[in-house]
């Protein structure tokens, strides 16, 4: 087994046994601390998605040229 693998299924144990741990703590049952456990990793997973996919926009736009933004946005010649 890899240890990218191992280190994978190490987070995964205790990001699930942190929230349960948590929801637990909150509501005092658990049932609704189990689901709150399993419920929030995949809603996770689908921000995590949609977060990857603004940076991949942010990351190809073209680069800014500080230089041309200045003389872009100020008037040139007399006000």
């Amino acid at each position: 087994m890899s240890t990218d693998l191992i280190k994978t299924a190490t987070y995964l144990s205790i990001h699930l046994t942190v929230g349960f741990s948590v929801a637990y703590l909150m509501t005092g049952s658990v049932a609704m601390a189990g689901g709150i456990a399993l419920i929030e990793p995949m809603i996770n997973a689908v921000a995590f998605f949609f977060h990857e996919q603004a940076w991949k926009k942010i990351l190809a736009r073209p680069a800014r040229d500080p230089e041309r933004e200045w003389t872009r946005d100020r008037t040139v010649g007399p006000a």
